[in-house]
C-alpha cells in the first residue's frame, strides 16, 4: 500500500518545521557547549517524526467481497462489541462495535460500508478519555449514517478524546459512500463507533487490532428487517 501525508497535517508540519529551525539554529550558532544544540535537535527531530507518523495517510484497497461487507473505519483496538440502544438517529437496538485509536495509529477514517450518506451532523461536547463508554454520547463527536444498496442503515460516530480536539468529517448527506474512501479524520487520539443492524455476523473480538479500510469486521445479514428509523423516514 502507498503512504502519503494527509492534507490535514500539512500546515501543522510546516509550522513545526519553522519552530524547530527557530529554536535550533541559534543554538548551533551561539550556544556552547555544542552538546546542547545536539540534544535539542535530536529531541525536536524525534517529536517531528512522531507527528509525521501520526499524519501518515496510506492508500488502501479492500480486497474482499464488498457485498454486505462491514470494514473497519479506523486503525486501532476493538474496545466494545455489544448490543445497545442507539438514541440519536436509528432509535433501535443495534450492535455497537468500537475501535480506539492511540496516537501511534493512522487517524484517517474510512467509510465502513458501500452506499449513500443520508445523515451527517456534528455535536459539541466534552473531551473525556475516548475509551470510556459514555464518551460515545458526551464527547465532541460527528455522526454519519449510510444506507447500503440493500437498504440497511449503518451509523458511524467519530468521537474526540482527551487529547483529540478536532474532528474533521468529509461525509455529507447525499454523497456516495465507498469503503476505500476517507470518511473523515480525527486529530491526536480518539475513537470510532459503528452501529450495525442486529443479526450482523462479526469477525472480531474485544482486544483485536484492526486496520481501517482493510479488516473485515462484519457482514450484514442480507435478509435483515429495516430499522425503525428507516421505515419512519420513507
Amino acid at each position: 500500500m502507498r503512504v502519503k501525508i494527509h492534507h490535514e497535517g500539512t500546515n501543522i508540519l510546516l509550522v513545526l518545521i519553522g519552530i524547530i529551525l527557530l529554536v535550533n539554529i541559534p543554538l548551533w550558532l551561539w550556544v556552547r557547549p555544542m552538546a546542547i544544540a545536539v540534544v535539542s535537535t535530536v529531541l525536536w527531530g524525534v517529536f517531528f517524526l512522531l507527528v509525521l507518523n501520526f499524519f501518515r495517510s496510506p492508500r488502501r484497497r479492500f480486497e474482499g467481497d464488498p457485498l454486505n461487507a462491514v470494514v473497519a473505519s479506523a486503525d486501532g483496538k476493538v474496545v466494545a462489541l455489544e448490543e445497545v440502544y442507539e438514541p440519536e438517529y436509528l432509535k433501535c437496538r443495534c450492535l455497537q462495535l468500537s475501535v480506539f485509536m492511540s496516537i501511534f495509529n493512522v487517524h484517517a477514517n474510512w467509510f465502513p460500508v458501500d452506499g449513500e450518506v443520508i445523515y451527517s451532523t456534528h455535536h459539541a461536547g466534552r473531551f473525556m478519555a475516548a475509551y470510556l463508554p459514555k464518551s460515545s454520547v458526551e464527547n465532541e463527536r460527528s455522526t454519519i449514517v449510510m444506507r447500503t444498496p440493500a437498504g440497511q442503515l449503518v451509523l458511524a460516530r467519530q468521537i474526540a478524546g482527551a487529547v483529540a480536539r478536532r474532528i474533521v468529517t468529509y461525509a455529507e448527506k447525499g454523497v456516495e459512500a465507498r469503503i476505500e474512501d476517507h470518511m473523515g479524520f480525527i486529530k491526536f487520539g480518539s475513537r470510532v463507533d459503528l452501529y450495525l443492524p442486529l443479526g450482523t455476523e462479526t469477525f472480531v473480538s474485544i482486544g483485536d487490532n484492526v486496520i481501517g479500510g482493510i479488516t473485515l469486521v462484519g457482514r450484514l445479514h442480507p435478509d435483515a428487517e429495516p430499522q425503525p428509523s428507516e421505515m419512519s423516514n420513507r
